[in-house]
């Protein structure tokens, strides 16, 4: 096997660009073909007077050699243009022949026929490896991390693992390695777990700098996680119950705008997991979606008995459509100032929220007035109704003030 092309998408800004080029793509090979198929019907057709008079065979001998070398052409122009079309549309391939590529990434990509054959239902012949296109850029990466021992302890790089997601190589291959366990002592039952800290022996500190909570707590991990793993005498056992600014909505006063009642919601990015407990204690089950940035994040959420949903924002939400009350996010829907790559996750959140179920945007900063204006448009073409809209100011330290956007919105009913 020479090579395997990865042609999924990862949902990224490149698509805006891959478009274009798409079009000029699709445009220069529908120039060429017409070129060389002008070319082919004039050297078929092309008969001199002496030829009628003569059937010289050195003559057609040179016609048919030219035919030959057209049909050599356009083969070599399609393979070229294949080739274009791949860099301009940023995903290439992973050469399976290279010496340094693992064992176990060949097996994990190669393709493995059905035992029973054609299934009649799909039509489907074979399985087919889902891995990230991107993977192919990250490639001596990818080989450390598929370079394991079959059947043994994987090794403690979930970083690194971390790190492909980060570059676009999503989802990650699988690996035949038994996981890195950690005895999970001292766990509490629920619902005291919402709100009790257990030993910080039950984390995975490896790859991060912060090797205990009161390290973790002393920082600013991101703007919506400030100190945000105290749930126990910290400003967490106020969110959401308490406001300090109007941009801060009460979520009793949310969850009584949601018609036909709030059940199941969604948090992008949601910190230590604070929202996601405040709505358990209000019967309403949150998964809540998020990386180990700086800090065992995933771990912690489920040592609060809450569902931890390790996922890059890259990533088209693995959930069916219109199955969440609530979709609630923060900074955590900030995706670096690409706007249309926030366009194709809004349309993401869009589609797994149902008719009538809301979506939250809490305390979003707005980093210039530009980015207010985009984001409002953006939101704006989704049609959704205004339940609560607030700008407002915070003093930080340094006494500047920043812009940041609340809002409650109702999906509407589309037809």
């Amino acid at each position: 096997m020479g090579s395997v092309s990865l042609k999924i998408g990862d949902g990224t800004a490149r698509f805006k660009r891959a478009s274009v080029c798409s079009s000029a793509v699709n445009l220069l090979m529908l120039f060429s073909v017409i070129i060389t198929n002008l070319f082919a019907f004039y050297a078929f057709t092309y008969s001199p007077k002496e030829l009628h008079h003569q059937h010289n065979p050195k003559d057609i001998s040179l016609i048919s050699e030219k035919v030959s070398l057209i049909l050599r052409e356009i083969e070599s122009s399609k393979k070229k243009l294949a080739q274009m079309e791949k860099e301009l549309l940023g995903y290439e391939t992973i050469d399976l022949s290279k010496p340094n590529i693992p064992n176990e990434l060949k097996i994990f990509l190669d393709h493995h026929e059905l035992p029973l054959g054609k299934d009649s239902r799909t039509g489907i012949t074979e399985m087919v490896a889902s891995v990230g296109h991107s993977c192919g850029k990250s490639g001596d990466l990818l080989s450390q991390y598929m370079n394991y021992k079959v059947n043994g302890l994987c090794p403690d790089d979930w970083s690194l693992g971390q790190n492909l997601i980060l570059r676009g190589c999503d989802p990650l291959p699988r690996r035949r390695c038994f996981a890195k366990t950690i005895p999970k002592v001292g766990l509490q039952s629920f619902p005291s777990s919402l709100w009790k800290n257990v030993s910080e022996k039950i984390y995975s500190w490896s790859g991060i700098g912060c090797k205990n909570l009161a390290c973790l707590n002393s920082k600013k991990l991101n703007r919506d996680c400030a100190a945000c793993f105290d749930i126990v005498n910290g400003y967490e056992t106020q969110r959401y119950v308490k406001t300090r600014g109007k941009n801060d909505f009460l979520i009793d006063d949310v969850l009584a705008m949601g018609s036909g009642g709030i059940r199941v919601g969604f948090d992008i990015g949601g910190g230590s997991g604070t929202f996601a407990a405040r709505m358990a204690e209000r019967n309403v089950t949150v998964v809540t979606g998020t990386l180990n940035i700086d800090a065992p994040i995933n771990e912690f959420i489920a040592a609060r008995g809450l569902f931890p949903l390790y996922l890059s924002l890259d990533h088209r939400f693995p959930f069916y459509d219109n199955v969440f009350d609530l979709v609630h996010a923060g900074n955590g829907l900030d995706v670096g100032g690409r706007p249309e790559k926030l366009e194709f996750l809004m349309f993401d959140i869009d589609r797994i929220l149902r008719t009538g179920g809301l979506f939250w945007l809490d305390n979003f900063y707005c980093s210039n007035v530009d980015k207010k204006k985009d984001l409002t448009r953006l939101i704006e073409r989704f049609g959704y109704k205004k339940l609560k809209w607030v700008v407002g100011e915070k003093i930080i330290g340094s006494g500047k003030s920043e812009v940041y956007l609340s809002a409650v919105l109702q999906k509407p009913v589309r037809v």
